[in-house]
């Protein structure tokens, strides 16, 4: 198969409304430089059916257990051709059918990422040109405590030859996949101004923090030195992280130099972007 535009992919497991809603949304943009897969859990409500209704329609689809959202998104990446790769689970929507026409000429970096519908509100990112250290240590925080917009972005489906999501993980997968590709492999970033998708509020990542926040804690385990963590965490109870900083910073010949050059990384990232909402 040629390689397409985009490759929008949909997990979806006994939610047949939801999936109708989202195959909408997607058959229905008005640019059509793009394939679309549904990666099924082995659905009983009558999601295949759902699924049937736009068979002609659909590149790819499978029906069969399997072990979890990222395991389902994984499935759907080896299954992908596209340049940039989209994943529109089910329940979400584009926001209207010219969200692929407007994007497309936006697609110049490793991820761009716009914005969503999420219940009342729109959640974004945006530049955050004015800004002084003490600012970009609190865009850091930001990253620390959330995530970048997930059903907003839109991948370089090369970024997937290094890293898959992490299906040890059962939520914060994704989060993890944004910190090893943008701090890690350097990917590059691009924040757009458009609305991209209407998000269902109430996702596991919002009903379950318990979990959430232990998985958080293993990835921090896992990626990041003790001695940052520990940093991160006091900083976060600081109201002017820069105060508390500048003592770290003159101590900096102590630390290793792969968790200096971290660190700059991330004040680097977080002083192009911020999650913020828009009224």
């Amino acid at each position: 198969m040629s390689q397409r535009k985009f490759s929008i992919i949909t997990i979806n497991y006994n939610n047949k409304e939801g999936l109708r809603k989202t195959i909408e949304s997607v058959v229905g943009q008005s640019f059509r430089d793009f394939e679309y897969i549904i990666i099924d859990g082995g659905s009983t409500d009558g999601s295949i059916e759902v699924r049937k209704e736009d068979a002609g329609k659909v590149d790819y689809w499978v029906s069969e257990p399997d072990k979890g959202i990222y395991h389902a998104m994984n499935k759907g990446v080896l299954q992908a051709h596209g340049e940039y790769l989209n994943f529109m689970n089910s329940g979400d929507e584009f926001y209207n059918n010219g969200v692929l026409q407007e994007v497309a000429p936006s697609l110049d970096s490793d991820i761009v990422v716009g914005k969503i519908v999420h219940g009342k509100e729109v959640w974004g990112f945006q530049n955050n040109n004015h800004n002084a250290l003490d600012d970009a240590l609190n865009q850091l925080m930001d990253l620390i405590r959330g995530t970048v917009l997930h059903q907003a972005s839109f991948f370089r489906k090369e970024l997937f030859d290094e890293n898959r999501y992490d299906e040890s993980y059962k939520i914060v997968s994704d989060w993890k996949f944004y910190i090893q590709t943008l701090i890690f492999n350097n990917a590059t970033f691009r924040n757009i101004r458009s609305i991209v998708c209407r998000f269902v509020p109430g996702g596991v990542s919002e009903t379950d923090a318990g979990t959430r926040d232990m998985e958080r804690k293993r990835v921090y385990k896992e990626l990041f030195p003790d001695r940052m963590m520990k940093d991160y965490i006091r900083l976060e109870k600081v109201e002017s992280p820069l105060l508390e900083l500048i003592p770290e910073l003159n101590k900096t010949a102590g630390l290793h130099q792969m968790a200096y050059k971290l660190v700059c990384a991330l004040l680097w990232v977080h002083g192009k972007i911020k999650r913020v909402r828009v009224k």
